[in-house]
């Protein structure tokens, strides 16, 4: 198995390049299946590269979040959505921004708050009266990577908004569904909810994420970097001083997005994704294991996975690394296991280390 995906750093290695002992600069890292099927094309690597250039922008703005930033590259390439949890002030909106900026794309930032409106996220019918008859004006949600920012801070009815967007790039209105951008994005952040002032998630909103991930507080060695850039004269809100640039192409990302879908996968890795899915549902600790769209999304976060570290086809490490950040905001726990501080991390990791594994 490969490395924790509980561990702050996760997904260890930080970028595939590292997943396989070291080789040149410009070599896809071997494996088996590399060995069977040749290396990976030129237009695949130069993809792999450009993916690799967005992670070294942002870490012009961001430190010790490599793990995230690899997961936000994920997300993208399987067409899914983040989730970003951690306490105020562990840098997730200036993550989401420095990255949405590396990509060269639009982005809209929304703050959520208890007060916001439905129409104030989608967009609504405005009245004209030059033209004597309604318009739509389009919301937030048109944009390329959208940052729903605190988005437990206000209601279900609020939240509810973005749950057509996330699922069928859509924005339907008074009769007529209106295509959002591709590719589209929205990461979330969220406080912990115990923190005062949140609501919980319905379900629903959070199938829709294809992932969760954890923003730690950064190691001893991290925050005296950061404490160092600001000395320096680094400015959070002036990304463009801080050398952040854009250094992929919308064509690339959607190329990209097609080359991480392309990744084979072969009939006994499906059967281990739906043993893990079952596995999950029997657990004496569960009130409710995965769904059938948890399952296609961690088949999907593999796939990409796999791709960023040039094999041709998925292994059980790549399934087995990407589960729990897919899987752990999509399960209840029973009341009894919470009580006892049963975590879902936990119960994951059990799944994990409890199902047989293809060969």
């Amino acid at each position: 198995m490969t490395d924790s995906p509980e561990s702050p750093t996760w997904p260890a290695p930080a970028f595939p390049a590292e997943t396989a002992p070291a080789q040149p600069a410009d070599a896809a890292p071997e494996s088996p299946s590399n060995a069977a099927n040749g290396a990976p094309d030129a237009d695949d690597a130069a993809l792999r590269e450009a993916m690799h250039r967005v992670r070294l922008e942002v870490g012009k703005a961001v430190v010790g979040q490599d793990g995230t930033v690899t997961g936000l590259l994920i997300a993208l390439l399987s067409r899914g959505h983040v989730l970003l949890e951690g306490v105020p002030g562990v840098a997730k909106t200036l993550l989401v921004r420095s990255f949405s900026r590396a990509l060269g794309l639009d982005t809209a930032r929304v703050q959520f708050t208890p007060d916001l409106m439905p129409g104030d996220v989608t967009g609504s019918l405005v009245y004209d009266a030059r033209a004597g008859g309604f318009e739509f004006r389009a919301g937030p949600v048109f944009t390329h990577v959208l940052l729903a920012d605190e988005i437990n801070r206000t209601p279900p009815k609020t939240q509810a908004a973005l749950l057509e967007a996330m699922e069928e790039r859509q924005v339907s209105s008074d009769g007529e569904s209106r295509p959002l951008p591709d590719p589209f994005l929205v990461a979330a952040t969220q406080n912990p909810i115990e923190h005062e002032g949140t609501y919980t998630l319905p379900e629903a909103q959070l199938d829709r994420f294809l992932l969760k991930l954890v923003v730690d507080l950064p190691n001893r060695e991290a925050e005296v970097d950061v404490l160092r850039r600001h000395a320096r004269g680094f400015d959070p809100r002036r990304l463009k001083e801080a050398g952040v640039d854009a250094v992929v192409t919308a064509s690339e990302i959607l190329a990209a997005q097609r080359a991480a879908a392309s990744v084979a996968v072969d009939d006994d890795l499906l059967g281990y994704v739906v043993d893990l899915a079952r596995a999950t549902r029997q657990s004496p600790s569960v009130l409710l294991g995965v769904s059938p769209r948890a399952t296609t999304g961690l088949l999907a976060a593999a796939k990409a996975w796999a791709w960023l570290g040039g094999y041709p086809a998925i292994t059980p490490d790549h399934v087995q690394t990407m589960l729990v950040p897919v899987w752990r905001h999509r399960i209840r726990l029973r009341p009894e296991a919470e009580i006892e501080g049963v975590s879902v991390d936990a119960i994951l990791t059990s799944v994990l280390q409890q199902t047989r594994v293809p060969i």
